[in-house]
């Protein structure tokens, strides 16, 4: 399955196993330093992916390339979103990026029955001839704007988001479809991989590659803007059914012993937690009323706190395990409610599957059946590659549509790919 790949194994294994047991850092993941700009750049790539992807890569200039987009199935032809997003820029830029960019002044929204200088303004904008007020041609093209520009709602109101963003102009939104650009080139060329899983925080979406083409897809909770998924290229090998979940050591101190000197021990057992004497794997079973949990809340113990398997479980009942050095992973969840939400940015990193069933047989071919009602580890038939990016603009047939920016990485790649004054950087 996975091609152009030399798998370095075991000493691998034992500097990971070795960095583990030192820096015991729970389920939950770790922050990424506030040194490393993600906007465009994978925060992590797994060594043994090092060969097809890379950490650190000169962005191109795509507003000033050629672009050969009909390269078909080709190998080693760019990612399929990338080519859908270079016919969308293309498009985007024949369409939107011709309009006269001018300047709409400031004031009450404008709708239906307006008039004067600021309609005439806007009219002028979106390409329509001034002076016939704020008729329903205008009506409409406003309502087009904000479909693709995604503002919402899409009201055919020329309201302060929307005179915000027209202002901004088309070059501001071109530069925004070359950022995405930039992004989904760092993904598997053609003919790379059989399959892979691709994770878009952008979409708050999980999608299934099977040579280079999706085939299935499904809804995602990822991280807060507060708490960020990060863009990583990382290889799923295992999972675990009736997973257990390991309380972070920060979270051990800060919370959970605040509430066991509050409540007294019964609430470990009331939210099925049990407490192991230490974090190397081998830890035994402490009796929680031995424990000095002042000591623990001033941070000076090493105790390991996990919740037990079950329908209370954070992980729900299966975790999928990708190692990196950030601790993000994909699981189930208990609380399937919430993929019915419009804002599904609210985890602390780590990746809620809507259907962990579905992608369970995915990618191992079948939904691994546990024998016991304690975890259980189950390998992969065959490691597979996971590539996690942020895409704020979507490419299709009718060309683009953007998205929301909620980690505000477009903002962060502006400077690395245009410079500090968003001008065109040099093409390489």
């Amino acid at each position: 399955m996975v091609k152009h790949i030399a798998l370095v194994m075991g000493a691998m294994a034992m500097v990971s196993a070795t960095s583990a047991a030192a820096k015991p850092r729970g389920d939950e993941p770790i922050a990424v330093p506030r040194t490393i700009k993600q906007g465009i750049d994978f925060v992590y790539v797994d060594p043994d992916l090092s060969n097809v992807a890379k950490r650190h890569q000169r962005p191109q200039n795509w507003l000033q390339r050629v672009l050969n987009l009909d390269s078909g199935s080709r190998r080693n032809a760019p990612n399929p979103l990338f080519v859908e997003l270079g016919r969308g820029l293309q498009q985007y830029q024949a369409s939107w990026g011709r309009l006269p960019q001018v300047n709409i002044p400031a004031g009450a929204a404008l709708k239906r029955g307006s008039a004067g200088r600021r309609v005439d303004a806007l009219r002028s904008r979106l390409g329509l001839a001034p002076g016939g007020g704020y008729d329903e041609a205008l009506f409409q093209r406003v309502s087009a704007y904000q479909r693709v520009h995604g503002l919402a709602p899409v009201d055919g109101i020329a309201g302060r988001a929307t005179i915000a963003s027209l202002n901004l102009g088309a070059g501001h939104y071109s530069r925004r479809i070359a950022i995405n650009m930039e992004r989904a080139y760092r993904l598997p060329t053609t003919g790379t991989f059989d399959r892979y899983v691709l994770v878009d925080s952008g979409a708050a979406a999980v999608y299934l590659f099977d040579r280079d083409r999706a085939v299935d897809g499904m809804k995602a909770i990822v991280g807060s803007p507060e708490h960020a998924t990060p863009m990583l290229a990382v290889i799923m090998r295992n999972a675990k059914a009736n997973p257990y979940w390991n309380v972070p050591p920060d979270m051990i101190s800060s919370l959970t012993a605040k509430r066991v000197l509050e409540q007294g021990t019964s609430y470990l057992k009331n939210f099925h937690y049990e407490v192991l004497s230490d974090w190397s794997g081998n830890g035994r079973p402490v009796d929680p009323k031995t424990i000095n949990w002042r000591q623990v809340a001033a941070g000076k113990s090493d105790i390991l706190v996990r919740q037990l398997p079950g329908p209370w479980n954070s992980m729900g009942a299966m975790k999928f395990e990708m190692p990196n050095d950030y601790g993000i992973y994909l699981h189930d969840t208990p609380r399937k409610e919430l993929f019915a939400e419009s804002n599904r940015w609210i985890s602390n990193g780590c990746v809620r599957l809507e259907d962990y069933r579905r992608f369970a047989s995915w990618v191992f071919g079948r939904v691994p059946q546990p024998t016991s009602p304690v975890e259980q580890r189950f390998d992969l038939p065959r490691p597979v590659p996971v590539y996690l990016t942020y895409l704020t603009v979507a490419g299709g047939p009718g060309g683009v549509v953007f998205r929301p920016d909620p980690y505000g990485f477009d903002a962060q790649a502006m400077p690395q790919m245009f410079g500090a004054q968003n001008r065109v950087a040099s093409a390489t």
